[in-house]
């Protein structure tokens, strides 16, 4: 498995003791919590926060339509991994992000996948287009 890493950005991301699993390892459903920890801080960062009461809340309503994950190599341990994502593709209303989950020190890939989010309008529930300012800032991690 190579760890070469594509464009995108590394979030540092903690594995906490109740992440972990009867086994001692990172139950396979916290791996999706980790993407998610990462992606919620790096908008956040970025000025958009997932925070209803903000006036820009509908430009980021998404949903995920579709998540898949292969498991490569188990976290065993309490501590930091880096959650390096990136976005493969940019629909009108769709964002493909690709993503891994990685040790510490970069050298091993505990897992990789792929998440689909849609964007949708908050009072109707359907797809909506990606405002321009959103598909700005997510030029980055193409």
């Amino acid at each position: 498995m190579s760890t070469a890493l594509t464009p995108g950005h590394i979030e540092n991301v903690q594995v906490h003791f109740d992440d972990l699993d009867a086994m001692g390892v990172l139950h396979n459903g916290r791996y999706v919590l980790l993407l998610e920890r990462a992606l919620t801080a790096y908008w956040t960062e970025r000025g958009w926060a997932f925070d209803p009461a903000q006036p820009h809340f509908a430009d980021i309503f998404f949903v995920v339509r579709e998540f898949a994950i292969t498991y490569h190599q188990p976290v065993t341990t309490v501590g930091q991994v880096g959650v390096h994502f990136w976005l493969d593709r940019i629909g009108t209303s769709s964002l493909v992000y690709g993503f891994r989950v990685l040790s510490a020190d970069r050298s091993v890939v505990h897992a990789e996948g792929r998440r689909v989010q849609v964007k949708i309008d908050p009072g109707t529930l359907r797809p909506s287009p990606i405002s321009e300012a959103v598909r700005k800032d997510c030029q980055l991690l193409l």
